[in-house]
């Protein structure tokens, strides 16, 4: 009869406690559970999603009344005068040294934390690969406000003669001129080189773990064709971690637009009736160092609104690269698919 009614003799069986079993008892695991996990992680996602756009939301109705009692062009203009009855204000000099930092920090980190994932997942011994990966982390643990005051009592020293042959080479280069900056390790270029330090933890471990986890077979393969050592990570295990190479790059490059500390201590603001320089050997401030530098002064609404539509702009900016990285992201696996 069994046969007849689809029921296995199992099915028929009594449970433990003598009791005919369950539906749950079948299903190994109850839908209850199933339903209460899966209604945490929908929250949990729109939880981020609705803090993400409340804090949007509060910026822009903090930043409006004072951009519409700008006198200046917002984003073109180098004065910042956010007072009086004609307050004047631009963001172009923040924004140019918070772009132009950033871009020295990835173009160090980036590569620099791609080798050295490479170097613990493809060539390290495995007495080596674990310790070595632990004092990478650790950069990750080190205060902000740390690393600038490193970087202006110890590496700073050094950095002044780099910055000397730079200039003395590429100085007929607006991009490398000499600006008149009592120190190098007040510029834009040596922030850059801290910068750069800061994030190569972040660069680094993600890269490290997917590196971790490309395919043995991948790279047995390309081995069995007669491919080298540097071949077979050429062609297997690098472009099986692109995707993640660049998330770790947009990661530190949010973590590099956004640094306060290390920044404000390095960093000398330039005067706004000086000329506007292109070079890398020039001071200036970002938009965090001005928000952090000038915190004091929020004692009017004009004021405080002003810095919040500073504080808007890099709200979208890293919005924006990070956007920009998961399309680039969810393209690249649309094509390996």
């Amino acid at each position: 009869m069994s046969s007849i009614t689809g029921h296995s003799a199992i099915d028929e069986l009594p449970s433990g406690d003598g009791r005919p079993p369950l539906e749950a008892d079948k299903a190994g695991t109850g839908r209850l559970g199933d339903r209460i996990f899966g209604g945490l992680a929908t929250g949990s996602g729109i939880l981020v999603i609705a803090l993400v756009t409340l804090v949007g939301l509060f910026l822009v109705i903090q930043a409006v009344p004072s951009l519409l009692n700008n006198e200046a062009n917002f984003l073109t203009s180098r004065e910042w005068v956010p007072s009086g009855t004609a307050p004047r204000f631009g963001i172009v000099d923040l924004l140019w040294a918070t772009v132009v930092t950033s871009i020295i920090a990835m173009l160090i980190a980036v590569p620099l934390g791609v080798a050295v994932a490479l170097f613990i997942t493809q060539y390290a011994p495995g007495w080596l690969n674990k310790p070595a990966a632990t004092l990478v982390d650790l950069l990750a643990a080190v205060p902000s406000i740390v690393y600038g005051f490193w970087g202006l009592q110890v590496a700073g020293q050094y950095f002044e003669p780099v910055a000397t042959v730079i200039d003395r080479v590429l100085g007929w280069l607006p991009l490398f001129e000499y600006t008149g900056t009592p120190s190098a390790k007040s510029t834009l270029a040596f922030a850059g080189v801290i910068l750069a330090i800061m994030i190569l933890p972040i660069v680094t471990a993600i890269s490290r773990e997917v590196f971790s986890q490309v395919p043995t077979p991948h790279k047995e393969g390309a081995l069995a064709l007669g491919a080298t050592k540097w071949e077979m990570i050429r062609t297997a295990v690098i472009p099986f971690g692109k995707p993640g190479i660049i998330s770790a790059a947009m990661l530190g490059l949010g973590r590099a637009l956004g640094e306060t500390l290390a920044v404000t201590l390095l960093l000398s603001a330039l005067n706004t009736s000086s000329a506007f320089s292109f070079s890398i050997f020039g001071g200036g401030e970002t938009f965090a160092s001005r928000i952090a530098n000038d915190a004091g002064e929020f004692d009017s609404a004009q004021k405080t609104g002003a810095y919040i539509a500073a504080g808007l702009v890099l709200f979208l900016l890293t919005f924006i690269v990070n956007a920009a990285a998961r399309v680039v992201i969810e393209r690249r696996k649309a094509f390996t698919e």
